[in-house]
């Protein structure tokens, strides 16, 4: 582990001077795009931090005060495994490659590419939320999401450089070029070109978005190209505290808005200047359903030419299924024929992406039921939910069609005439927003969200987490 390097790594980095040097010339250029699109502010203020030392499970973090631009960005993979064999596709079985298979080359470098550009666009997205922040503990969880996403990117960089040439090298570059939401230069998927103005949504872009980060890590940690496999195993690691953020931040919420919600005779949060649940509930519709088309098509000959090569398997591939050829097997779509819901069977290779849609959505529910216990507990008479598949999607069999939250099919003009029910409109957004004054004495929150039960690696909840200079 070369953690005192000018990039700290555990990939031998010094043993080849070459790729060293080109990553040591990538690296003013990341600075100057975090100095750019990071957090607009406290860039020069103490934040307590981890900070990956190591990849043992056991004692792979540092907690400590770092100034953000003084961070160890660095490259981790997890540890080999011996003898590695390809889990899946036409392949399973062989040894895996440790380096680039030629005919695999455009593949890989797509997928390392659309990976690596999520990681910055988030940075970019959240970039005004530190002025606006809830609480101290939640100004440092942001910024801990920042810097580990910048991490991620720095992952992603160091296969392009260390295993695609010239091209691998252009691709970096262009990786710190483009901008969420630029007009010219946007990033590659839509739902990390969608603004982040308030806490509300951050907290659901960490839910449900990062959760799909989750699982596109999941199915790339089964790829054959061992590399890129070790490489995601490590990020898994850290993408969990981004999940944490987002969940129990909803959580937090729907339990300040029941405190509300009880101490008004018409249960009216808003009277009381909380969130209340009818507009969290239009907030996961719409960061839910941009969340979901993440996937991809339901049908997909990539996911089918991707899983068939052996470059990407299914979440817990070696776990969870028995075969991992799934040359024969299908899978009962739901579709909309005759403005009716039926379904069509599809070969399983080609619906790849769904069965990875399956396991995240299972996930999501499970964090969903967690927050109707708060409202249960609270005795009040209302439950949150995850809407249809089919609601709201803009890619897939679904898209250019119209659902209700049910999945009932809608005319278009149906859908018009009621999408302002369903989905953050301007009102709602205006109301979230006036609500976003920033709180960041010790230990004190936000009117709108409670405090969490226990604060950050056993410190109190009154930690002085950010230190201002």
């Amino acid at each position: 582990m070369q953690l005192y390097e000018k990039i700290p790594n555990n990939v031998n980095l010094s043993q080849n001077r070459r790729l060293q040097r080109a990553l040591e010339r990538w690296q003013p250029n990341y600075m100057k795009w975090w100095t750019e699109a990071g957090p607009a502010d406290f860039q020069a203020d103490d934040i307590y931090l981890r900070t990956a030392i190591s990849v043992d499970a056991k004692g792979w973090a540092n907690f400590d005060y770092v100034k953000m631009p003084d961070y160890k960005w660095g490259i981790f993979l997890a540890t080999p495994e011996h003898d590695r064999r390809i889990p899946c596709g036409d392949v399973y079985g062989d040894r895996a490659w440790q380096e680039v298979p030629g005919e695999h080359r455009n593949a890989l470098r797509r997928i390392i590419v659309t990976q690596g550009d999520t990681e910055p666009a988030s940075v970019e997205q959240q970039r005004l939320l530190c002025n606006i922040a809830p609480s101290m503990y939640d100004c440092r969880n942001l910024f801990q999401v920042n810097v580990e996403e910048g991490r991620h990117l720095w992952a992603m960089v160091y296969l392009l450089h260390a295993h695609f040439g010239k091209d691998g090298r252009e691709e970096a570059e262009e990786l710190l070029e483009r901008r969420s939401g630029d007009f010219d230069k946007p990033r590659i998927l839509n739902t990390f070109n969608e603004p982040i103005e308030d806490w509300l949504s951050f907290y659901m872009f960490t839910m449900f978005t990062d959760r799909d980060g989750k699982y596109q890590l999941l199915a790339l940690a089964e790829s054959g190209f061992d590399p890129l496999s070790r490489t995601t195993r490590f990020m898994l690691t850290e993408e969990a505290h981004h999940m944490f953020v987002g969940e129990t931040g909803i959580g937090r919420i729907v339990k300040r808005t029941c405190e509300l919600m009880r101490g008004d005779k018409n249960e009216d949060a808003r009277r009381q200047g909380g969130i209340d649940l009818a507009t969290i509930q239009k907030y996961i519709n719409f960061w839910y359903s941009t969340s979901v088309d993440l996937f991809g098509g339901e049908i997909s000959s990539n996911a089918a030419d991707y899983f068939a090569s052996g470059l990407k398997g299914r979440a817990h591939e070696t776990k969870k299924f028995e075969d991992h050829v799934a040359m024969h097997g299908t899978y009962e779509l739901e579709v909309l024929g005759d403005g009716k819901i039926g379904t069509r069977s599809v070969p399983l290779r080609n619906a790849m992406n769904e069965v990875l849609r399956d396991a995240y959505i299972d996930d999501n529910q499970r964090g969903v039921d967690r927050w109707n216990l708060i409202i249960k507990d609270a005795e009040i008479d209302c439950m949150l939910r995850l809407p249809s598949r089919r609601f709201n999607r803009r890619m897939g069999v679904h898209s250019g069609h119209w659902f209700d939250p049910d999945g009932n099919p809608l005319s278009k003009e149906e859908w018009e005439s009621r999408k302002d029910e369903w989905l953050p409109n301007a009102g709602d957004r205006a109301y979230i927003q006036q609500l976003m004054q920033p709180v960041l004495e010790r230990g004190k929150m936000a009117h709108w969200i409670a405090a969490p039960p226990r604060g950050i690696n056993g410190q109190p909840l009154d930690f002085e987490y950010v230190r201002r200079v």
